[in-house]
């Protein structure tokens, strides 16, 4: 296990396909992870319009209770990380997603997390296929989505980043302030 709180390797050590995105930013770890909690999952127009092609109205929902919103368990949540994950069949718009422990076959087991750590804010999925089948049928997909979705995360941690840089950027008086 890798001894870091409320880490992926502590509920999806093995899987078959991976995404990870981090950004700098100049607050400790408290701060920054309340930021990006409270991120709006539709960040700005192309994030809700992406969302929106995959039938998630997120619009001003925080990134801290979609995944909760969308049927993900949380899995681990602490001052500075949130964990959540799924099962599934993510290929099919109209299929349900299930609890992170259950095993059908032909779905896979998904895990994400948003984490602040020195400096940094991040977020990681990691996807487990259950068998050969939703292997296949998951690479198919996420060859299609997957570049959409690294945007999508991508846009998060920036939206993240300007909100954190805004709220430590001291406001300086207007010139008709006197």
């Amino acid at each position: 296990m890798s001894g870091v709180p409320g880490s992926l390797d502590d509920w999806l050590p093995r899987f078959d396909f991976r995404e990870y995105h981090e950004r700098a930013v100049p607050v400790d770890e408290l701060a920054a992870f309340r930021a990006l909690l409270e991120t709006p999952a539709g960040c700005d127009r192309l994030t809700r319009a992406l969302l929106g092609l995959r039938g998630l109205r997120a619009g001003r929902v925080p990134l801290g209770r979609m995944f909760e919103a969308m049927g993900f368990d949380v899995l681990e949540r602490t001052g500075i990380s949130l964990v959540v994950g799924t099962t599934g069949q993510p290929w099919r718009p109209t299929g349900p997603l299930g609890a992170f422990a259950d095993s059908r076959p032909a779905t896979v087991r998904i895990a994400a997390d948003l984490r602040a750590r020195r400096g940094m804010i991040s977020t990681e999925t990691r996807i487990l296929a259950l068998d050969d089948r939703a292997r296949r049928a998951f690479r198919r997909y996420w060859f299609v989505v997957g570049p959409f979705s690294a945007l999508i995360r991508r846009r998060w941690l920036a939206a993240a980043s300007r909100a954190i840089a805004a709220a430590s950027c001291p406001t300086a008086p207007s010139p008709n302030s006197r």
